[in-house]
């Protein structure tokens, strides 16, 4: 039988990735205290030659059946391991490829709040595995919360403070605004030899914005969070700058060239359109921003 994949292409230009994508797989993940069941989302690809017409699919599915199946009889140590030996494998099937990519995505729980609800984030990781030995891995996470507008509320202290007569109390308090459902996503490197725990990722988003958000609060708990929000009103640009401070503070020790992404996006309440800031950066260079301003 021909092999098609095999066969010379006529066409000149080299693929940066062929592969496959939404795979839906269990995987367990063991962790220092417990053991993780995620439902995973994985995304596998390979670079391709401008000599071979196309990529052996089927042998990515080979692989994450093989490893990612077995993590339900031996849990892995990590999604981040899982896909360093996911992407391992698949260069190793993959004769023609410099290098083999893979990315998990998934729902993950904690218990959060007051009530002790389970809340939900998503977890990501993802491996770069090159011919020459070199690995490149990054976990990410996704956390949704509350932000109150800080422009709002001025110019809402403003108005008030015409209304009414006692603006020493004004001055100090809280006062109405627009609020808007946040996303935080950070997405960081490990660098060889080093490990962060998803955790604590999840905690910096939820103290970046102006308040986390629970799935049951009663009349108290809700008052409590609308009151906090409202104390601490913020931007997007906030947000960014926030959980910044928060990973240099806690990831001061990882070396100057580990990657950072962090994204705030808001679902504003009184405009159709979302806002949203990035910053992508290393640590060394938020060393360097924070040493100019200091």
């Amino acid at each position: 039988m021909q092999d098609v994949q095999n066969s010379h292409s006529t066409k000149t230009f080299a693929i940066n990735r062929v592969g496959i994508r939404n795979v839906i797989k269990p995987a367990c993940i063991q962790r220092p205290d417990k053991v993780v069941m995620l439902t995973a989302n994985i995304d596998v690809s390979v670079d391709l030659p401008p000599e071979l017409k196309g990529a052996h699919l089927s042998r990515n599915m080979e692989v994450l059946t093989e490893i990612v199946d077995n993590s339900i009889r031996t849990p892995a140590e990590s999604v981040e391991s899982l896909c360093v030996r996911c992407a391992k494998g698949i260069l190793e099937k993959h004769e023609y490829a410099s290098l083999a990519e893979v990315s998990i995505s998934a729902t993950y729980f904690l218990s959060r709040g007051k009530k002790q609800s389970i809340e939900n984030y998503v977890l990501s990781a993802s491996a770069v595995c090159r011919r020459n030995g070199a690995i490149t891995r990054k976990i990410g996470v996704k956390a949704t919360g509350i932000t109150a507008c800080p422009c709002a509320m001025e110019t809402m202290r403003e108005k008030l403070k015409k209304m009414y007569r006692d603006n020493e109390i004004l001055e100090k308090m809280p006062v109405i605004t627009h609020n808007q459902r946040n996303t935080v996503s950070i997405e960081m490197e490990l660098p060889e030899g080093m490990e962060l725990e998803a955790d604590d990722l999840i905690e910096i988003c939820e103290k970046s914005m102006s308040s986390p958000t629970y799935g049951i609060l009663k009349r108290d708990d809700e008052g409590e969070v609308v009151f906090n929000a409202h104390q601490n009103p913020k931007f997007v640009e906030d947000v960014v700058r926030e959980a910044l401070l928060l990973i240099l503070k806690k990831y001061a020790h990882f070396p100057d060239a580990t990657g950072i992404v962090v994204r705030s996006e808001s679902e504003e309440s009184i405009h159709k359109h979302n806002a949203f800031a990035e910053k992508i950066t290393t640590i060394g260079e938020l060393k360097r921003e924070i040493s100019a301003i200091l």
